[in-house]
């Protein structure tokens, strides 16, 4: 009703802005790597630094929107998207921190394989022949992406490193996201946005926590301007990446926006080569090629709007 009322308001769907706007979240979240890492070098654990982004994130959308939280306790279903969010954060935001960005951005985008088998699980949506190929192009990448040359498929596990299955971790979770919030379409979404954004606070802490006691999480550093600058310009720049995908999904097709954002790989890669954070080699190129290529057929096929959060 909103759109409808003001869309003489609104740039036309043949104006440039929705794709910019798109381009500008895929860039931010293409670079993310880096602030990341150098809150790392400065102390600062990606898990720690993900709470208190999102904190402050919380405390903005609190600000503006004050009546959220009775939204949300209307709606308890919201467990499960904050659930979803906060762990498809955390295991991103660990992997692109510590592994091989490339890496990492190329076994997190098998989440469209993943979709398929939630949707078939939890919305009843048998998957067709082309579903099914898509699955096949992508676990196929990932064994090329995985696998050493030379190697028997029975090594396939045994070489995955904490980055890859945060990566794989990440991509199952942003699935489960895009899946659960399309069966939470009727819930408001200023409502769905305070779930996800919570989520990531809170996810985050409590793996920082077990973390912490497992000794895999370095414990919370004394303040450091490095880290505290860096991080609440990362948590602005995130609010205003978010503004952009809510802007330009809103006025794209699904289709259209799913492939606009597969440039972020590109941002990822390009950056992470040039800054010496990533390495790249044929079966990496060639398994890589088969996860965009069954990404980009989903894209192809997707039809259906989805409501946007945070990676």
């Amino acid at each position: 009703m909103f759109i409808k009322r003001y869309s003489r308001f609104l740039p036309s769907m043949h104006s440039p802005l929705p794709f910019a706007a798109l381009l500008f979240n895929a860039f931010v979240w293409g670079l993310a790597w880096w602030p990341f890492q150098h809150m790392h070098q400065a102390g600062l654990h990606p898990l720690w630094a993900t709470a208190c982004m999102y904190a402050v994130v919380l405390l903005a959308l609190l600000a503006w929107r004050p009546g959220i939280l009775q939204q949300v306790r209307a709606h308890p279903q919201l467990w499960l998207l904050a659930l979803a969010s906060g762990l498809n954060n955390v295991a991103f935001n660990w992997a692109v921190t510590i592994g091989d960005v490339v890496r990492v951005i190329l076994l997190f985008y098998l989440m469209p394989a993943w979709a398929v088998l939630l949707a078939w699980r939890i919305l009843g949506e048998r998957p067709t022949p082309a579903a099914l190929l898509r699955l096949a192009l992508a676990f196929t990448g990932v064994v090329l992406v995985l696998l050493p040359e030379g190697a028997p498929a029975s090594r396939l596990l045994q070489n995955l490193s904490l980055a890859d299955a945060l990566a794989l971790l990440g991509g199952f979770m942003f699935a489960l996201t895009n899946v659960t919030l399309r069966r939470l379409h009727t819930v408001p979404g200023p409502a769905r946005m305070f779930a996800m954004f919570g989520g990531c606070m809170l996810m985050a802490l409590a793996v920082a926590c077990i973390g912490l006691q497992v000794g895999v999480v370095e414990p919370f550093p004394a303040a450091n301007a490095t880290w505290i600058v860096t991080g609440l310009l990362l948590a602005g720049v995130l609010m205003l990446g978010n503004w952009a995908l809510q802007f330009g999904a809103a006025r794209l097709g699904a289709g259209t926006t799913a492939l606009v954002m597969l440039s972020e790989v590109m941002f990822a890669s390009v950056s992470s080569a040039l800054l010496g954070a990533a390495t790249l080699n044929t079966r990496t190129v060639l398994g890589g090629a088969l996860i965009l290529l069954a990404s980009l057929l989903a894209a192809l096929q997707f039809r259906r709007p989805v409501a946007a959060g945070p990676h």
